[in-house]
């Protein structure tokens, strides 16, 4: 009953943001914005509004383990899964600010996660604590990424861009809204309450579930992303997405899940902290081997070995 409920969950909580990205999405053409500050605010938060409810919902319930491993699992999950998955389908070749900004950005984000939250490697008499203060700073960092995000996207967008006129009514859009809000609410809820009682029934850790299950769950927007993207062709869209969705999960949503209530962090959890800092330095130096900068198939081959035997080790 417990894993039925979890995946009611996941079907809620991914139905719930896309009909919430259609409606605001709708809102927004209607008040004449332009679909590039849409693309930068609504559909970029859109695929990180389940990893936000759960994180939320996990704080609120003092469920530390679920919530930090919902962040480190998505953004393992992101890069040695997906990214391997989507290389395998078609090699990611990737473009100079992606390799020379974003890219360094999440390699950043993954090591300042391990700083804010590595104060008993300094202090063996104290416990990790990711504090409100550090939560302001994962902030901060993120207000960075976001100005360079517009700055950036102002600067390279086309002179004649138009705005796309809005074919949904206003009254269904703000509808699909409030039935979106709603369904993030139910499902971030379900799936915090079902995977609590799956770990205490199988015995298996809170820090387990939200590195697996959980944080396999909420991704799944980012998986359908890229795997088409790569089906595509379209390569950078691909790697950008999931790049750009590991910042998000490190700066802003961490960061957000922290100023609501600190996360106490374990011992167990450095490990997994250690392979996502390992995880985007892979990545940074797959860019550069071979022919051109890409990620050929035989790297993300590597990452989904790297995924497969992580998760073996994590349940024995």
């Amino acid at each position: 009953m417990q894993i039925l409920i979890l995946l009611v969950g996941f079907v809620a909580l991914i139905f719930g943001a896309d009909k919430l990205v259609d409606g605001a999405s709708a809102i927004a053409r209607r008040l004449k914005v332009s679909d590039l500050i849409i693309g930068l605010t609504i559909v970029a938060f859109g695929t990180s509004f389940p990893e936000l409810v759960v994180n939320i919902s996990a704080a609120l319930k003092g469920s530390n383990d679920i919530a930090l491993g919902n962040i480190v699992g998505s953004n393992l999950f992101n890069i040695l899964a997906i990214l391997g998955i989507s290389s395998l389908i078609y090699p990611l070749v990737v473009k100079q600010s992606t390799t020379w900004i974003e890219i360094p950005l999440a390699l950043l984000s993954a090591i300042v996660v391990f700083v804010v939250a590595s104060d008993k490697l300094i202090d063996h008499d104290i416990a990790s604590v990711i504090t409100r203060v550090d939560g302001i700073i994962l902030l901060l960092f993120f207000a960075i990424f976001m100005g360079y995000i517009v700055q950036s996207a102002l600067k390279n967008r086309h002179s004649n861009e138009t705005i796309e006129q809005p074919t949904m009514k206003l009254a269904i859009a703000i509808m699909w809204v409030i039935v979106g809000l709603v369904l993030l609410l139910i499902g971030g809820e379900a799936i915090v309450r079902s995977a609590t009682a799956i770990a205490k029934q199988f015995g298996v850790s809170q820090r387990i579930i939200g590195l697996t299950i959980v944080s396999i769950g909420t991704s799944l927007p980012e998986l359908a992303t890229s795997v088409v993207a790569a089906r595509k062709k379209n390569t950078d869209i691909a790697i950008a997405n999931i790049v750009g969705s590991n910042i998000f999960n490190a700066f802003f949503i961490l960061g957000t899940t922290a100023c609501i209530m600190p996360i106490t962090v374990s011992v167990d959890s450095f490990y997994d902290l250690l392979l996502n800092i390992l995880a985007s330095i892979l990545l940074f130096v797959f860019v550069f081997t071979g022919r051109g900068r890409k990620v050929e198939r035989w790297e993300g081959f590597i990452f989904l070995i790297i995924y497969i035997l992580y998760t073996v080790w994590l349940i024995f």
